[in-house]
Order: structure tokens, then sequence, then C-alpha cells
């Protein structure tokens, strides 16, 4: 629990200086206008309300179901009114409780060691969180992030249970349970469901794709396709009661909160919406610059083919299929060679070099941060922890960064908003979890010490940068005029507005 606890508290610390802030910029609308959060208002009414305590079914509601979070907020007013203070504490324990939750998790794919510590800090300082926790409002999607984890938490559990019937159904029905919380804290929080079954199918079982068609199709893993198949049960019961539950409706917006669902130029909304993917994942490699507010003309439209952004957009899905190739091609010569490439501890006579998952899981094992590999010799340990491969890791990591961000994407229906920081919350965890099993093969294939401490140098500064960002991010989020002042770069429109 060393590194759950050291995260944590690096979460912790880094907001610290978020509770003397004032409300800011949304906070106005959801808490202090908010008849909801009233001693005299029923408090059941949060369950037939908006965020914004506006009646679902009310022409004009932006459909944003999270009476979990409202009723938080509801909490808060009854111990201390308006008092801004215990509104952002409540926002930096939750975001020190998720970093714990997320280092916890973070354990299974790494085991015990350097890696998990890599994984927990890089999300504990991340800058792109800092509209989430700083911002009263952002508590919606720190809510669902804290119990998405713990639904997948419970899946786990049931995963390792299996065998033992009751008590695996047990973590099963709580599994379902955070899953439907986290929904109710925010809606992207059902996508956990997903990344539940990449989790029972990659990381437990250890499947490759094209496995998993012939587990379907010659009936083998019974269990593991009952349980997937109850999560898609569970799953579109939830999204069925929540499309029942706003009316049948899809929101609407203004114009100005999302330009592109509005272009009259089908090209142009296609070209846009295909490169604000790219945007996002830039945000997350590189968060130098941050705003409260990217509607209006924050990211210009893409209306010709010839727009230079397009470069970007292709850069970004030609990475992403190539990181889905190799690793789905390193399974299929994994599966195939399996047996074949180190036999008695040595390496193949065929002139090719191979790293075994072992040379990874061994790593682990060792109490110190920097792995004495050095002159050819590497030093095995036996022991009885099966980790995952880097490919089935890489699997779970893109569907969790991929998946939970797919609600933002306008592909199923359009949303109130261009770029929103807040929502890349739950995403940045598969974003940290990528960039771990990234530095771990780095490090593993350094053959010489000097590599291997520049690496480690160089992720302990990141680390440092990310976090002294993140305290520095915070300052903005002190009072409304420093909020609007620091979004005058990004959109000065709304910013001098």
């Amino acid at each position: 629990m060393l590194a759950e606890s050291v995260c944590s508290a690096l979460g912790l610390l880094l907001y610290l200086n978020t509770l003397g802030a004032h409300f800011c910029y949304d906070d106005s609308r959801a808490i202090k206008t908010n008849q909801d959060l009233l001693p005299d208002t029923p408090w059941t009414n949060v369950f037939f309300n908006d965020f914004w305590g506006t009646l679902l079914t009310h022409s004009g509601s932006h459909k944003s179901y999270r009476p979990l979070c409202t009723l938080s907020f509801r909490l808060n007013y009854a111990i201390g009114g308006l008092n801004p203070w215990s509104y952002h504490l409540v926002n930096v324990l939750l975001h020190a409780a998720v970093t714990g939750l997320f280092t916890n998790f973070s354990r299974v794919l790494f085991g015990d060691g350097y890696w998990t510590f890599v994984a927990g800090l890089l999300f504990a300082s991340h800058p792109i969180h800092t509209e989430a926790v700083a911002g009263i409002v952002g508590r919606a999607d720190v809510g669902a992030g804290l119990f998405f984890l713990l639904s997948l938490k419970c899946y786990v559990n049931h995963c390792s249970a299996r065998g033992c019937s009751a008590r695996a159904w047990a973590w099963f029905l709580g599994a379902g349970l955070c899953a439907a919380c986290s929904m109710l804290w925010k809606e992207q929080g059902v996508t956990v469901l997903a990344i539940s079954a990449v989790y029972d199918v990659c990381v437990f079982h250890k499947l490759k794709m094209c496995q998993v068609v012939r587990a379907v199709y010659k009936k083998k893993h019974i269990s593991l396709l009952f349980s997937i198949s109850l999560l898609a049960f569970w799953g579109a019961t939830l999204l069925g009661a929540r499309l029942h539950w706003m009316g049948n409706k899809p929101p609407s917006f203004s114009n100005s909160d999302n330009p592109a669902a509005d272009s009259d130029s089908c090209f142009s909304r296609a070209l846009t919406f295909l490169h604000l993917p790219s945007k996002n994942l830039w945000l997350l490699l590189c968060p130098d610059t941050l705003s409260f507010d990217w509607s209006m003309d924050a990211v210009p439209l893409l209306r010709t083919a010839g727009d230079w952004r397009n470069l970007h957009t292709v850069a970004f899905y030609t990475g992403l299929l190539l990181l889905i190739y190799v690793c789905q091609k390193s399974s299929c010569m994994e599966e195939e060679h399996s047996g074949k490439a180190v036999m008695n501890g040595k390496q193949n006579t065929n002139g090719h070099s191979c790293h075994l998952d072992g040379e990874y899981r061994s790593s682990e094992l060792r109490p110190n941060f920097m792995l004495k590999v050095e002159n050819g010799i590497k030093n095995h340990v036996a022991h009885s922890l099966h980790l995952p491969s880097t490919e089935n890791i890489v699997a779970v990591s893109l569907s969790l960064l991929i998946v939970p961000f797919l609600p933002a994407t306008n592909l199923f229906f359009y949303v109130g908003f261009v770029i929103a920081e807040r929502v890349l919350y739950i995403p940045s965890m598969g974003f940290c979890l990528l960039i771990t099993v990234g530095v771990r093969a780095l490090y593993i294939k350094a053959q010489k010490h000097f590599l291997k401490s520049l690496i480690f140098y160089a992720t302990v500064t990141l680390i440092f940068f990310y976090g002294l960002k993140t305290v520095v991010r915070n300052g903005d989020w002190q009072n409304e005029e420093m909020l609007y002042r620091s979004g005058i770069k990004v959109n000065p429109a709304k910013a001098w507005g």
C-alpha cells in the first residue's frame, strides 16, 4: 500500500492551494443559483432535474443527469452553506482517493515496484486534471472516476473468484452497482463496463484478438463469454434507462458552444470532428496551454482539405493504427514462437534477441528503483505472480484512453463543447498507463547503465514539471478575474466578454 499512499498524498498536496479559491465560472449556476441545493427544496428533485437544476423534460435542459454529484453539493450546502472552502476540500479528497485507486489498479498490471509508482505519480500530478479538481463542477468527473475504478476493482475481484460461485457473483453485483453510480455522477461512467470486458479478455485470460473470435466460434471460455454478455446487458439497460429518463430526446445547445455541429458543410463538420481527438491528445502530451473554455472560435473550423491541421489528424490516426497493428503483430508472433525463442534461460540462436515478459515481471520484484542489469547478465527471479504481457497492457490502456472519451467525440450525438479538459479526467488514466509501459519498454531495452539512468531521471523530471504546472494552473482558478485572464490567449472573445 506504499505506492497508493504516496501517490494519494501527492495528489492531495498539489491541490492544497485550491482550498482558498472562490466559486468560478460554471460553479455559480450549478451551486449558487441551483434551487436543488436549498433545504426547502425536496431532495428527490435532484432525480428529476439536470445538473443545473432544470427539469430534464424541459426544452432548455442540457440533459446532464448527475444526481449523485448534485446530492454531494446539497450535502456541502447543508454543512457549510455557500462557503467555497468545503466544496474545494471535497474535490481534493476525492482526487486523492481516485489517485490511490488508480495506483492500486496499476499494481494489477505492473506488479509491485517502480512502474506502479510511475503510473500513480503521473496521474496524481497531470495538469489536465486542474479543471476537474480546482473547478467545483468538475466534481462530476472526479466522482465518476472514483466509482469507475471501484467498479473495475470489483470486476477484477470477480474474475479472480470466478471459481467460487457465490463470492464471484457478489463481486459482479458490486461492479454493476458501482458502474451505475459512476454513470449517475457523470454519463461517461457507464463505459467502465466495456473496460471491464477488455480487462477480462486481455489481462485475466491473456487472450489475443484472434483467440477471442476462436473462443466465440468454438464456444470455449464459457464463463468469460457469460460475464461479458452480462456486462453488455447491464450496459444496455443503464443506457436505455438513461435515455428514457431524459425524455428520449437529445440535448440542444447554442451555436457558440459547438460551432462545428451547427456548420452547414458536412465536409467541414467531418474534418473538425476528426481533428478534435488529436487536439485532446496533445493536451495530454503537452498540457502547456490550458483554458477554462474552448467554445466559439478557440478551435477554428477546418473548412478545406488543405488546412495544415489535417496533418495532425492524419498523424494521430496513423499513429493509433500503427500502435494497434504492432501490438497485434507482436501478440501473434509471441503466440507462434511461444517456447521456441528462449530455451534454458538462453537467447535463441537465430541472431535476434528476444525480451520475454519474464524480464518485465522479475523487474517488478526488485526493491530498488534502478535495476542492476549489467554486462548482459539478467537476474531472473522466480515468483508466482503472472503479470500481463506488454501487448495486453497496451490494449487495456488504449481502451481506457479511447472508450470513456467516445461520448465527447460527437460520434453518437452533438455535445455542448468543443474541448472540455475535465472530460479527459478518466481517459488520462489510459494515457498514464501508456506512458508508463512505454518508459518501461525503453528502460528494459536500454543496455547501458547511463541510458537507464537517463530514462529514470527524465521520468522524474516529467513528473516534477507536471506537478509544477498543476500548482501554477491552480492559481488561475482562485477567482473569476484570474480565470478569465488566463483564457485570453485561447479564447479572447469569451474571456474579454
